[in-house]
């Protein structure tokens, strides 16, 4: 399946990814997840759904991140909506994952990763390519996200990680024992075209 099939499925627009059924399976999760008065970071938010979910259902302080400007304006808007609906709002900052952030600032942090693998070839030259390639092995933004994403975590925190069967499942926990981490599967549904897993990770006790 093509990029262009994929976002076209999807029903996408042409600069912020849409929620869709990897959207609700990840915001299912959270909110199954996180407590009330946690923190919890949601990178990549897109249009902020999957954190309006959250922030909606859990008495939680959410930040929601991205690196497109349009994704970061529609999640404000979005926040801003619920806002005025009496329900709670979140935080919208522009954001590379999880690089502005201090060192154990979060209970939780959700990630909808770009997971399509893609030709190398590919620039990635529009933000919906962004939002939906994951270059070569589907994993060239994952592998960046579990180096870096331990660093913002708590302690006891976890991660939770949506994983595409295009992407490689078994190579996606791999990267994340180097990384010290422990995994568990939190929820999990199969479509005609890939499996999506939600990944609960936590740092081994153990190690």
């Amino acid at each position: 399946m093509s990029r262009d099939d994929l976002a076209a499925r999807r029903g996408v627009e042409t600069s912020v990814y849409q929620p869709a059924e990897d959207s609700a399976l990840l915001a299912r999760a959270a909110v199954d997840a996180v407590s009330d008065g946690e923190r919890v970071l949601d990178v990549g938010t897109g249009s902020g759904w999957v954190a309006a979910q959250v922030a909606t259902e859990v008495a939680a302080d959410v930040v929601a991140t991205d690196l497109n400007p349009h994704a970061c304006r529609q999640a404000r808007e979005r926040s801003r909506a619920l806002e005025r609906d009496g329900e709670g709002g979140f935080a919208v900052v522009a954001a590379d994952l999880v690089s502005p952030f201090a060192d154990g600032s979060f209970d939780v942090v959700l990630f909808n990763p770009p997971y399509l693998p893609t030709d190398p070839d590919n620039e990635w030259d529009d933000w919906m390519e962004r939002a939906l390639s994951g270059g070569e092995s589907g994993r060239a933004v994952i592998d960046p996200f579990l180096d870096t994403v331990g660093r913002v975590l708590a302690p006891d925190g976890r991660v939770l990680l949506l994983v595409s069967s295009l992407t490689g499942y078994d190579e996606v926990l791999a990267h994340a024992r180097d990384r010290g981490f422990r995994a568990e599967k939190a929820v999990e549904e199969s479509y005609p075209f890939e499996v999506l897993t939600v990944v609960s990770l936590r740092f081994d006790s153990s190690e």
